[in-house]
């Protein structure tokens, strides 16, 4: 993959929150089709640099490239439109809502015409055909307060595809699911990845994602501390490393 030019790098990545240091000069690659992992305990700045490279929060100083341009990503909005599309933890979804409502909550699709009525119509059958795809056994009428976690994250992943992300970041995808729920991640992300789309995954339970991450990158204390691929490391050898670096 180093061949390629970085989807996304980030070059001496600083944020401060008053007079705590959250990241402390982060550098960090990520290619087309590749799958990262970013590790650690609790406060090593993972969650930080999502919400950085998310448009949810402004980085204090440093660089980031997308596709090789430098770029300022200064809301959710503009990260979007660059292709960057976030799966939170908490999933981002209005359960109240369809599954068609959610995929295309903020961007709906609308008829040629001054009264831009929503093209009902076109977007049924856009989200249908993702949902198809990622082989999700959901109905776009469908609320999401009756769809399972797994579902639900599938969701917010076809989400992701029908608007052509080039970055999907999965914050803790795994977190209170289900073996079944789990597996249908990581199903999820082996489609991702066949399609060129870079994802980064942020996770403390890293033995459950180890099977489709193809690096992983150990954060302690808002620094990169190692970085292994994974056919060079093992879950035991992350867990020892952090947990060396954290006590």
């Amino acid at each position: 993959m180093n061949d390629k030019m970085p989807l996304l790098r980030t070059e001496n990545l600083h944020k401060w929150y008053g007079k705590i240091h959250a990241l402390r000069g982060v550098n960090i690659e990520v290619y087309p089709g590749e799958v990262l992992a970013l590790i650690g305990d609790n406060g090593a700045g993972k969650s930080t640099f999502v919400k950085i490279i998310s448009g949810v929060e402004r980085k204090t100083s440093g660089k980031i490239f997308w596709k090789g341009k430098e770029t300022e990503i200064l809301s959710i909005e503009q990260a979007r439109n660059l292709g960057i599309e976030t799966v939170y933890q908490e999933q981002a979804l209005a359960p109240q809502l369809t599954v068609l409502q959610n995929i295309f909550l903020g961007r709906p699709w609308t008829k040629f015409g001054p009264l831009k009525v929503l093209d009902n119509k076109k977007m049924a059958k856009a989200a249908r055909r993702v949902i198809d795809e990622l082989g999700l056994n959901v109905q776009v009428d469908q609320e999401v307060r009756f769809c399972s976690g797994g579902e639900q994250q599938g969701v917010a992943v076809a989400r992701a595809l029908l608007f052509k992300a080039g970055l999907v970041i999965l914050d803790e995808p795994t977190r209170a699911l289900s073996a079944t729920g789990v597996e249908r991640i990581l199903e999820f992300i082996r489609g991702l990845k066949k399609q060129g789309i870079a994802v980064i995954i942020v996770s403390h339970v890293f033995p459950q994602i180890f099977p489709v991450t193809d690096r992983f990158m150990i954060l302690s204390r808002g620094e990169v501390i190692a970085e292994k691929r994974a056919e060079e490391t093992s879950s035991e050898d992350l867990t020892r490393i952090v947990i060396e670096k954290t006590v």
